[in-house]
């Protein structure tokens, strides 16, 4: 690796827009300059130049001397990698919108965590807090279970064994990985995730996995609404967002897993 400043200052600076990142995905407390300079053992003098420079570049952004986030020419860089089916979602998305009149959602999974990866355009509003990055659990969710299509209960066990489920998730949500467990074998025989006001009060989601050719899981797709949006019409709903999903897993390119986490084998473990 070259030793001048300038590639010092870089991954300097890219190991700060990586925790910041990190810490925003999973939902945690957001740093400021020395709390960054402590975590990642620099000086906080260095730290504060650096966070400046990112931030001019819009990597970083932050709001009356507040803690970091990530900046929207971050996100910019990220839009540039949606190739293959992640760029073809936008498409199937808005698809799904003019057939269903229904809010859909692609989503990828790292570990126990559900990560928006693409919201349909009547979901993702302005001012909403449904948009890319958004994190929500996997055990409690249409599009988390969907992701979950492959764990058998052994895996589901060892996926959500540190889980607190104590205070998460609308009225129909698990409460152990038993439960989800079970939820999962109701969901395989019908071929389909119904999610009954698991995470939100008064939400039902319909979802899918979607997989590549080669049979492994890249996303989940899904739709959310009322019940009486959802539950009379599962089986058309459910028929066209498998035709979406095989639509998007047949691209010839793209992410290729299902977010960062341990990711199922096809015997339901984690590989």
């Amino acid at each position: 690796m070259d030793s001048s400043s300038e590639a010092s200052s870089m991954a300097q600076g890219l190991r700060i827009v990586r925790l910041v990142a990190d810490r925003e995905k999973r939902g945690r407390r957001l740093h400021g300059v020395s709390q960054l300079a402590t975590e990642l053992e620099m000086e906080q003098s260095r730290v504060s130049r650096l966070t400046q420079e990112l931030c001019d570049l819009r990597l970083l952004e932050r709001v009356e001397r507040g803690p970091f986030r990530t900046g929207p020419r971050f996100f910019g860089l990220a839009a540039s990698l949606n190739t293959g089916w992640v760029s073809e979602s936008r498409t199937v998305l808005e698809d799904l919108v003019a057939s269903l009149g229904l809010r859909c959602r692609v989503s990828v999974r790292d570990g126990f965590r559900v990560i928006l990866l693409r919201a349909s355009s009547n979901d993702a509003l302005p001012g909403s807090f449904v948009k890319p990055g958004m994190v929500t659990p996997a055990w409690c969710t249409g599009s988390g279970r969907a992701l979950l299509w492959d764990h058998h209960q052994a895996a589901i066990q060892d996926l959500l064994r540190d889980v607190n489920f104590i205070g998460v998730g609308g009225p129909g949500a698990a409460h152990s990985p038993l439960e989800v467990g079970g939820l999962m074998d109701r969901d395989r025989e019908r071929g389909f995730v119904v999610a009954a006001e698991e995470f939100e009060h008064g939400i039902y989601e319909l979802a899918v996995p979607v997989r590549n050719p080669d049979g492994r899981i890249l996303a989940s797709l899904c739709v959310l609404g009322g019940q009486q949006e959802i539950e009379p019409g599962s089986n058309d709903i459910a028929k066209a967002l498998l035709e979406a999903a095989q639509r998007l897993g047949n691209c010839e390119s793209g992410v290729g897993q299902a977010g960062r986490g341990d990711s199922p084998a096809p015997d339901g473990h984690p590989s």
